[in-house]
C-alpha cells in the first residue's frame, strides 16, 4: 500500500503544477479513439502504405507513445477505458457497460467541464436484451451531457436498426434518426458536425469530448472521397467481395478517419482554443483480419480478437500545444485502465480505481511513475472462437498465465515458445512470473452463450509491492 499512496501523492503534485494556461485552469480534453486499426495503419509509427498528415501531425506536435495496449474486442476497450479498471473487474458481456460503473464522463462533470461523446456506444446490453437496452438516456446517465451515437438502442438489424455510414440509423440528444432522416448522408461527417459544433457552442467553458468513432470498423464501404457518383443509400454499407476492392475501402476509411482528426483539431482552432485543449488519439483494438498492410518491409496481418501484438499493440498520441515537448517518443508501457488516472490528474480528483496509473507527467515531459509491466484480461463471451487469455509484459517478453513466453518484437505472431532461457530472459521471466501468479482465474465458461460470468471487482490492485 506505500507504492499506491506514493503513486497518488506523484499524480497530485504533478497536478497541481499544470502549467498556466491563459484564463482558465482547466484544459478542454478531446478524447478520439478509432475503430479496429492499429499502430501500422499510421505513418507516426512507420507505415509508409496510409496517408495520415493529421494524426502524424499530432506526435509531431507532442507526445508519441510506442507501447500502448488495449484488450483485443472492441467492448471490453470500451469498458476499460471509459472506467479506469481490468475487465476481470467489471466485464460480463460483450455490447454490455454496467449502468453503476462510473465512467470518465462522470469524473469530468464532476470536475465541471461540459461532456460530449458522439461515435459508436454498443454498451447498452442491446443484443443481450439486457435490462435497460432501449434506454437512450444511458449516455446522459454515464455522464454526458450531449450525444450523437450509433448503437444505442439498435442494433443492425430490425426494422429501425441499420449500419453506420451511409444513411446511418443515429440517436442524438434523444431523437432516432433513421435512414431516411439521414438519407445520402455519411456517419462519420454526421458525428465529427455534431462534436464540432458542441465545442463552438461551449468554447467559453471547459469542455470533454470523447469520439470513439465508427471509422474505420467494417463494412469496409467506400468513404464521401471515392464514391464517386455511386448511390449513397443505406444499401451502400454492403461490402464488396472483391478483396482488392475491399482494401481500396479500407486505405480509403483509414485516410477518411485521419480527415475527421483534421477536422477536430481545425475547428479547436478555429474557435481559440487548440493552445487550451489536450488531444488524445488512440485506437480500441487490433486492425480487422481481413486486411493485411504493409509496415517496416513486414506483412502486418490484421489480428483483432487475438492477444498477439496485432490484436492488442495500438497508437497513443498526446497533443497540447504550448505544453507538450514536440516530437517526443515515449517507450513507457501505458494500457487502456491508465486513461481514466490520467484524466482524474488533468481535473485534480483523486482516482478511483487501483489499476491503472497516469501518464501526466509524461505528457509533461517528466519521469512519472511508469509501469515495469502491463497485464492483460481477456474473456470477450464474444463468438464461440475467441479464447479467453491473461497474461503481463514488458516492453520486450509476454508470459501467459498458461506458461507460454515470448520475444515479441522478434515474433509478433508469438510462434516460438521460449524454452531454453539465458539469465538476463530468465530474470525478466521470473518477475513476470510473479505478476501473473496475482491474476485471477480466467472465467471457465466462453462464448455468447455463457452462463457464469465471475467478475472480482475487489480484487487486490496487481501492482502492490510491485
Amino acid at each position: 500500500m506505500k507504492k499506491l499512496s506514493l503513486t497518488l501523492l506523484v499524480s497530485f503534485a504533478f497536478c497541481i503544477s499544470l502549467p498556466s494556461i491563459g484564463q482558465r485552469t482547466k484544459p478542454n480534453v478531446v478524447l478520439i479513439m478509432a475503430d479496429d486499426v492499429s499502430w501500422e495503419c499510421f505513418g507516426a509509427y512507420g507505415s509508409k502504405e496510409y496517408h495520415t498528415p493529421n494524426i502524424d501531425a499530432l506526435a509531431k506536435n507532442g507526445v508519441q507513445f510506442n507501447q500502448c495496449y488495449s484488450t483485443p474486442l472492441c467492448t471490453p476497450s470500451r469498458v476499460e477505458i471509459m472506467t479506469g479498471k481490468y475487465t476481470f473487474r467489471n466485464y460480463t458481456h460483450f455490447d454490455y457497460l454496467n449502468p453503476q460503473e462510473k465512467t470518465f464522463g462522470h469524473l469530468m462533470k464532476e470536475a465541471g467541464y461540459k461532456t460530449a461523446i458522439a461515435g459508436k456506444w454498443q454498451l447498452n446490453g442491446v443484443y443481450y436484451h439486457k435490462e435497460g437496452a432501449e434506454d437512450n438516456s444511458r449516455p446522459i446517465k454515464a455522464g454526458f451531457d450531449e450525444y450523437c451515437l450509433w448503437q444505442l438502442t439498435k442494433g443492425v438489424g430490425g426494422p429501425k436498426g441499420g449500419e453506420r455510414f451511409w444513411s446511418p440509423v443515429l440517436e442524438k440528444n434523444g431523437q432516432y434518426l433513421g435512414k431516411e432522416d439521414n438519407k445520402n448522408l455519411y456517419g462519420p461527417d454526421i458525428m465529427s458536425d455534431f462534436l464540432c459544433d458542441f465545442m463552438e457552442r461551449n468554447q467559453d467553458e471547459p469542455f470533454f469530448v470523447y469520439y470513439p468513432t465508427v471509422l474505420v470498423h467494417d463494412p469496409f464501404v467506400p468513404t464521401p472521397d471515392n464514391i464517386g457518383g455511386r448511390s449513397r443509400g443505406h444499401e451502400t454499407n454492403k461490402e464488396p467481395k472483391d478483396p482488392e476492392a475491399k482494401k481500396a475501402n479500407f486505405v480509403a476509411m483509414v485516410e477518411y478517419l485521419d480527415k475527421m482528426v483534421g477536422k477536430i483539431v481545425n475547428k479547436l482552432d478555429e474557435i481559440g482554443q487548440l493552445d487550451n485543449t489536450i488531444i488524445i488519439f488512440t485506437a480500441d483494438n487490433g486492425t480487422n483480419r481481413k486486411i493485411t498492410s504493409q509496415w517496416m518491409a513486414q506483412s502486418i496481418h490484421g489480428g483483432k480478437g487475438t492477444t498477439t501484438d496485432m490484436g492488442t499493440h495500438v497508437p497513443l498520441i498526446v497533443s497540447w500545444s504550448g505544453h507538450t515537448k514536440a516530437g517526443t517518443s515515449s517507450n513507457d508501457l501505458v494500457d487502456f485502465s491508465d486513461v481514466y488516472p490520467t484524466l482524474s490528474d488533468i481535473v485534480g480528483a483523486t482516482p478511483n480505481t487501483v489499476d491503472g496509473r497516469s501518464f501526466l507527467p509524461q505528457i509533461l515531459g517528466k519521469k512519472g511513475n511508469p509501469r515495469i509491466w502491463q497485464a492483460l484480461y481477456y474473456h470477450p463471451y464474444w463468438g464461440n472462437g475467441f479464447l479467453s487469455e491473461s497474461y503481463v509484459r514488458n516492453q520486450d517478453y509476454k508470459l501467459y498465465s498458461d506458461g507460454r513466453f515470448y520475444h515479441v518484437p522478434n515474433d509478433l505472431e508469438q510462434k516460438n515458445d521460449l524454452k531454453s532461457l539465458n539469465k538476463k530472459q530468465q530474470k525478466i521471466h521470473d518477475m513476470l512470473e510473479k505478476a501473473v501468479s496475482k491474476m485471477p482465474p480466467l472465467p471457465e465458461e466462453k462464448g455468447p452463450k455463457a452462463v457464469n460470468r465471475p467478475v472480482y471487482p475487489d480484487w487486490e490492485s496487481l501492482y502492490v509491492n510491485d
